[in-house]
């Protein structure tokens, strides 16, 4: 339960500030991440309040820490490969990095799935406010009549890619991720 507190609190301060400031603070990030490996190597079941059962000793120490590290390291990875090909910033990266960190290599890798989805369909919502959906649904079918009438695909302008392109917020998306992953909410 401690654990599950702690993070909530981490995602909720990377979100506030990536929604007002557009920035994920290292500040939340280092500790967090420090605070999951030590929590992880104390086992769970001492933090949610359980005494020691077998489940718990297989988590204990370098289990726990293990855990911890390999999803840190699988969830850091997956989001720096993300950040050299398809620019995304370097708190989001800390952000799902930490996750992994907290959740362990199976949650964590489940989280970031879902934050990847959540974030998706928010993009989605975004661009069709921005622009709207008969302009959205009209250049579209006119960039696929164009890609047909010349055979091959035809590259977007500046002006196209710029309006294909809204902010994206990933801390309320890995916040939410967060919670259907822990409480089992799906």
């Amino acid at each position: 339960m401690v654990a599950e507190l702690l993070l909530l609190g981490l995602l909720v301060a990377a979100t506030a500030t990536d929604l007002t400031r557009h920035r994920i603070y290292n500040w939340t990030m280092y500790p967090g991440i420090l605070a999951a490996a030590g929590l992880n190597a104390l086992g769970e079941g001492l933090l949610r309040g359980g005494w020691i059962a077998e489940a718990t000793l297989r988590r204990l120490g370098w289990i726990g820490l293990t855990d911890s590290a390999l999803g840190f390291l699988i969830c850091g990875g997956v989001m720096l490969v993300c950040y050299v090909l398809l620019q995304v910033g370097g708190g989001d990266v800390k952000l799902i990095a930490m996750l992994g960190a907290f959740l362990g290599q199976e949650e964590g890798i489940e989280t970031m799935l879902w934050t990847f989805v959540l974030g998706a369909c928010l993009a989605l919502i975004v661009l069709v406010w921005r622009v709207g959906p008969l302009r959205l649904i009209a250049s579209v079918a006119r960039h696929l009549l164009w890609t047909l009438r010349l055979g091959r695909f035809q590259p977007l302008t500046a002006d196209e890619r710029a309006a294909l392109q809204p902010p994206l917020f990933l801390a309320p998306s890995a916040m939410a991720a967060a919670v259907i992953v822990m409480f089992g909410l799906i």
